[in-house]
This record gives C-alpha cells, structure tokens and sequence, in this order.
C-alpha cells in the first residue's frame, strides 16, 4: 500500500479506553510489520524514507486522537504502576514513564528495542520514532492533573545524586565527568569540563548537570549555587575558560543526542531545577519541602545557544567585557529550549525575534546585553566581581524572594504548557530533512581538529 492508504486506513475512535487501545495496538502493529519489510533505514532510499515518514506519522496521529480521548486514563493507570518497564527492569525518570507506558498501552509507543536500536544510528538514518515520544508527552502535559503530577515528580533527587551525597556531604567535592562540583565557603562551585569541545552539551553533560545541581541544592553546607566554564585546550582558547558553545552539533548529526535524555531531561531536569528547586516532600519536611538556593554565573567568552538560555534562570549573571551570547537553534532548525517562553515573556519583542529568528549575536559591551547580564566586567576582574555578588546572594532572604519572582515571572502551568508544546514540536523539529541538510553543510565546513567553534 502507498502512504495514502496507509491514512485511509486509520480507524475510528470512540470514547471507549478497551476499544480504542486494541485499534491502536492492531494499527501501529501493522505499521511497523510493513516498515519491517522495507530495506533497514540505513539503507532506504529517498523515496522509502519519504514512504516510511508518512506512514509513521499517520500512526503518530492516530495516537495523538488516543491521547487527546484518554490521556488522564494513561495518567491514572501509569500512576498506579500498571504496566511492565519493558521486562529489563526499572528506568528512572522520562526513560522509565516511557517503558510503563509501552508496556501497559501496546502500541502508544514504539517498543524499547526499536527506540534503542534507533539510538545508534546517525540522525540522517533515523525514522524519527522519537515523535511518538513527543505526541505522548505533550498530551501528558497539557493534562493540568496529571501533568502537574509529572513536572513535580521530575523536581525530585535523582537516584545518583542521593547514592553520591554522602561522599560530596563528607568530601565536599564530586567529579562527574562532564561537571565538578566543589563546596568552598557555603558556596556549590559547578565547572563544565568539556575541553574537546568548548564546554558543548550533550548527554552526559546533561545527566552530570542533573547530578551537581541535586547536590548542591540537597547539601545544607552550601547556600548559593555558581556555574562556570572550565579551561580549554582549543587552540584558539588554550587556557581560556569558556562559558558553553551551545549543543554538540556534531553529536547531533551522528545520532549521539537524545531526544528523551537530552532535550526533554535538559529542561524538565536540572534546569527547571535552577528555577524551582528540589521537592523532598515528607511528612517531616514541611514547611522545607521545596529546598531552593540562590544561584549566580559567571560567564567567560561566550555564552552560545543552551548556555545562554541558562542566563535567564540565574539570580545574578557576571559575564567578562570581551564575552557575547547568541541563540542559533533556529539557524539550526531546533527549538532553543525555554527561550522562546523566556525571551519572548520578559524581554522587547523585536530583541527577541533577532535573537531567536535571526540568531543575532549580542556582544557584553552593547546595552542590549543587559537582558542578559547583571554586570560586565573587564576578565581579569571576574573572580573578585563573584566573591561579591556571592557575598550579596549569601542572604537569608533571598531563597524566599527568588522563589515567589519566578513564581510571578513563570507560573508553573506557563511552563508547562510551553514545554507541552516544546516536546512535540521538538521532536518533529530534530527529525525534519533540512536538520540533516543543516548538519551536514555545517559537518563540511572548514574547521580546526577540534569539533564544535562557535557558531
């Protein structure tokens, strides 16, 4: 059958949970028995990859009309803890939602195996399976109960970060790869350790980033939080801190980022942490049981694409007089996280549209990059200019009033539906043919043996 069949094909739906849930098991079961039968993605032509993206976003259609009927069904029976993790056991977080869900709705979600067997190949080779991911967590959030369910189970202690606390408590320093975490004078100090590739974020960073902020916030020894770049061996930086160079294009074209552990866990992770802190509700915590601390960065050189989008949630933002920050996702064909929400809401309009449409590079010496910074000063006067700031978020007070600012500058459902919103177009944006066109021109470029310059 050509892909219009394939739609003409779609069942209807009703409004009974039993009925609807076998027609979408028989339907995505019959989708992926006829993608089984074309040449592995690998090795499809244009024109089967055009065929198999059409067929498979029919199937995401009719489970975004599924979802649309019983969302809060879904919610209610993944609450309960109905459902298998996929029969290899549990997976925390967005990763292990995922798995109850596939388990408990056949068909809703495209089976583990699949998903990990596509995590393995260059984005170009992809089917682009993590858009049913997306259709299933825009309709989780965009349900008020149940969402917001979800978003404060994702404000809790990863399980790493509570097995390595003690340590951090006791040695009061973690190294986690991608991120170290010191405690020095009732202070968290994060330093980015990504050298080979000018402090780029991917998966790991993300899944370190997670790990330093939960401890930092969940230490009682540390009071504010500060993030910086670390030291660079880049020959045009060699020995130069370096705030971020935005997301690792170059893991991104190989298939290396993932949808679920990177773009969603990144913004429904550590950085909704920054902003709203950890939950550790129990019956003996109240009324501490949101713990959240001051947080201040210190950015050096440049501040590119996911590192400028931190800006936003920090309490104080120093940057040195020679740094600038730019958002290049659209130039890229992706969605700049929370920036559009952020940008958009709190800034000038027409800023934000040079910004995050025409990817404008904004330079700390112009007096529109107050939108971003707190303060600019010369580089060799950044350490003496933190010890200050830390000395003025160093305050009792202060954990309380950031909490109710960024209760009044975001409320809790304006994020949520963003991020509704976020995770569906996010997804269709990454699997979009002019990505990989965009990846590859930027793979062909000239460039020195070290990955990931500025954009």
């Amino acid at each position: 059958m050509d892909a219009e069949q394939w739609c003409e094909r779609i069942p209807a739906l009703t409004e009974d949970v039993h009925r609807d849930r076998r027609a979408v098991e028989r339907y995505a079961t019959a989708v992926e028995e006829h993608l089984d039968s074309l040449p592995s993605p690998e090795r499809r032509t244009p024109e089967h990859r055009a065929h198999a993206r059409q067929v498979r976003r029919a199937c995401d259609g009719l489970r975004a009309r599924f979802l649309a009927l019983h969302a809060e069904r879904v919610h209610s029976e993944l609450a309960d803890g109905a459902g298998p993790a996929g029969g290899r056991g549990h997976r925390p977080g967005l990763e292990g939602l995922a798995d109850a869900a596939g388990g408990a709705f056949p068909g809703l979600l495209p089976d583990r195996d699949r998903l990990d067997a596509e995590q393995r190949l260059a984005l170009a080779d992809k089917e682009g399976l993590d858009v049913a991911l997306g259709v299933f967590f825009q309709a989780l959030l965009r349900s008020r109960p149940g969402g917001s369910r979800l978003m404060e189970r994702l404000l809790r202690p990863t399980p790493r970060a509570r097995d390595l606390l003690s340590g951090f408590r006791c040695e009061g320093r973690a190294d986690l790869g991608a991120v170290s975490v010191e405690r020095r004078d009732g202070a968290g100090y994060l330093t980015v350790h990504q050298p080979q590739s000018l402090n780029a974020d991917n998966n790991g960073f993300v899944a370190a980033m997670e790990t330093a902020v939960d401890q930092v916030l969940l230490d009682e020894g540390v009071r504010v939080g500060v993030l910086r770049g670390g030291r660079m061996v880049h020959p045009r930086y060699a020995g130069r801190r370096v705030f971020s160079s935005g997301i690792n294009l170059k893991d991104l074209y190989h298939g290396r980022i993932s949808y679920l552990s990177f773009f969603l866990r990144r913004e429904l992770g550590f950085v909704h942490k920054l902003m709203r802190g950890l939950v550790v509700a129990n019956e003996a915590a109240w009324p501490g049981e949101v713990v959240t601390k001051p947080w201040l960065a210190v950015v050096d050189s440049f501040a590119i694409g996911g590192g400028a989008q931190l800006l936003f949630l920090f309490d104080y933002v120093l940057a040195g007089a020679d740094s600038y920050v730019s958002l290049p996702a659209a130039q890229e064909g992706i969605v700049p996280g929370g920036a559009n929400l952020r940008l958009g809401g709190r800034g000038d309009s027409r800023l934000a549209r040079q910004l995050l449409l025409g990817g404008r590079r904004i330079r700390a010496g112009e007096d529109t990059a107050r939108t971003f910074f707190d303060e600019v000063v010369e580089p060799d006067r950044l350490d003496a200019a933190a010890e200050r700031a830390l000395a003025r978020l160093d305050d009792h007070a202060v954990p309380a009033n950031r909490h109710l600012l960024h209760l009044a500058e975001e409320p809790p459902h304006a994020f949520q539906d963003y991020m509704a919103e976020y995770a569906l177009h996010q997804a269709l944006r990454v699997h979009s043919p002019d990505v990989v066109e965009r990846l590859a021109r930027f793979m062909e470029r000239p460039r020195p043996a070290q990955s990931a310059v500025p954009r």
